[in-house]
């Protein structure tokens, strides 16, 4: 069949502002697009199997072999999440400043490797226990210092690998394209979608294996599943779309900062000067304080500062959630290690493996919502999106005060009742579902929220200070757990965190997570009413 001029032209059209590997203008028809975004998804899938075969049962490692008291392994994992979560922000400025996204996630990931094996061998080292079953630890020095220092080199491979490999993807779809940037808002969704068959399938295999079979074979695994994510990565160098950075983009954070500079050195000018009266008129109406750096600024590097500074307001109403979000790997946890885990006479559930209803719920509750919630609702606000990623943040913060309520409920229980006969572990899914789906908004709602409120070649930037959301939640919590353990272990009283959970009361510390939470989601609404939206092509409210 002959090819019309007209499917000749699209096949040769290229897309604006990206390049392939060879430097070329990019061809939309052989490039970028669903073909490589679905190959950047099993790349995630692969690394997320690999991370949370480390992460989602690092503190039954830390109280079991290692010997460590609730609180301290608690803190600890708290800490080294911090650290994962924050590390984006120095790995951000190196891509945008001098690697590039590609190279950077290329070097990030052959430590992220580093560090997995590392933390594998270090696990071999025979430990000095007379006994297997000693309460007391006895873990080599060596054994200890390799283990911590294998987290953090894991830590800081993951911090460049994770800010770059999400923009990477949403870069493969033509914002200038209608269809395209619809399908980019979907890619976040089923980003999310890929990411939780494969944290599900770490709960079936990995924490199966680390508790039942080796903890060196458990932690072994997920090196070789991030070694397939790299492998994959490469795969696709051929299809992919690079973002062309231009020469003025390499200064984008000069820019910033000199309007910052400027407007702190022109603060004590009148607003009779001429420059700031013709600015008054082509500015946006907020942070009007910055409009004074406009003497030696234009109005678009001025506006581009205005943008970076919008989105800290709503980031800090969020740590809430980022605390609410660190539970989910330590005291739900705990709490499931404390219950009746029997399947059937001598085959226990592994406690880590009940973080699979979080992704399992992830898993049934996206494709309903791309499919079936975002039509209905864009059939009424007419949002390529159905609603607002204001919107869908705000609702995930409700949605997680009802998971830290029913959390709490849940503790009370388990705690009322007569120890010889534990609450079922079936008793915490409601938890985690619920906060499943509170993380299918907020989650993904920020993740497009950063990426797409920066600009155009600091989203990199943007999509780790998402990322250091959690980071700050995490170190957070760290903190709120060491004051409440010292606090309430005072004058002989039981803690809050006590090793023995059945005397503990992590029900309070729900509680109060949940009134936290609500005092959070009310200072959100308050800021996200008065947001106002960078891209002229989005409308962001309430």
């Amino acid at each position: 069949m002959a090819i019309t001029e007209t499917n000749a032209d699209e096949l040769r059209s290229t897309t604006e502002g990206s390049m392939d590997y060879r430097g070329n203008p990019s061809v939309r028809f052989s490039s970028g697009g669903w073909k490589s975004a679905r190959l950047i998804i099993c790349v995630e899938m692969a690394e997320r199997f690999a991370f949370f075969g480390i992460s989602s049962n690092l503190i039954t490692y830390l109280t079991g072999p290692l010997g460590e008291s609730t609180a301290a392994a608690a803190a600890n994992v708290n800490a080294w999440t911090g650290t994962v979560s924050l590390l984006p922000l120095f790995w951000a400025f190196v891509a945008v400043a001098f690697l590039g996204r590609f190279r950077t996630i290329i070097i990030s990931s052959s430590l992220y490797i580093l560090g997995l094996g590392l933390l594998s061998f270090s696990t071999m080292i025979p430990s000095h226990c007379e006994a297997p079953n000693q309460v007391v630890s006895c873990e080599s020095q060596l054994q200890v210092t390799l283990f911590f220092c294998s987290l953090y080199i894991i830590a800081i491979g993951q911090g460049g690998y994770k800010p770059c490999i999400k923009v990477f993807g949403a870069d493969q779809f033509d914002e200038n394209d209608i269809e395209e940037e619809k399908a980019r808002s979907s890619f976040f969704n089923w980003l999310m979608f890929g990411n939780s068959v494969s944290i599900v399938m770490t709960g079936l295999v990995s924490n199966y294996i680390q508790e039942n079979v080796s903890w060196s074979l458990g932690f072994g695994i997920p090196s070789v599943s991030m070694l397939l994510a790299l492998f994959l990565f490469l795969l696709g160098t051929s299809s992919y779309r690079f973002s062309i950075e231009r020469e003025e983009k390499k200064t984008a954070f000069a820019r910033i900062s000199r309007v910052f500079l400027e407007a702190i050195k022109n603060r004590r000018k009148t607003d009779s000067d001429e420059t700031l009266l013709l600015l008054a008129h082509q500015s946006s109406k907020q942070l009007k304080f910055l409009d004074r750096a406009a003497i030696s600024c234009d109005n678009v590097e001025i506006e581009e500062a205005k943008a970076v500074l919008r989105l800290f307001p709503i980031g800090m109403t969020s740590l809430v959630y980022a605390i609410v979000s660190a539970q989910s790997t330590t005291f739900f946890t705990k709490q499931g290690a404390k219950m009746d885990r029997s399947i059937s006479p001598g085959l226990l559930v592994p406690a880590a493996s009940l973080q699979s209803f979080i992704s399992l719920t992830k898993v049934i509750f996206i494709p309903i919502y791309d499919r079936l919630l975002v039509p209905i609702a864009r059939s009424f606000t007419q949002s390529p999106s159905g609603i607002t990623m204001l919107q869908r943040i705000g609702t995930g913060i409700f949605i997680s005060i009802l998971a830290m309520v029913v959390a709490a409920l849940v503790e009370t229980k388990r705690l009322q009742t007569d120890l010889t006969t534990p609450v079922s572990v079936w008793w915490l899914v409601p938890q985690y579902v619920i906060y499943g789906v509170a993380d299918v908004f907020t989650m993904v709602g920020l993740q497009e929220f950063f990426y797409d409120q920066v600009p155009i070649e600091l989203r990199s930037i943007g999509m780790a200070l998402n990322l250091s959301i959690f980071g700050v939640g995490s170190f957070l919590s760290s903190l709120m757990i060491s004051v409440i353990d010292k606090v309430t272990s005072q004058s002989g009283q039981t803690s809050w965190f006590d090793n023995d959970l059945n005397k503990a009361h992590l029900d309070y510390f729900y509680w109060l997570l949940a009134c936290l939470s609500s005092i959070g989601l009310a200072s959100y609404l308050w800021l996200a009413k008065s947001y106002v939206c960078n891209n002229e092509n989005t409308r962001e409210d309430l």
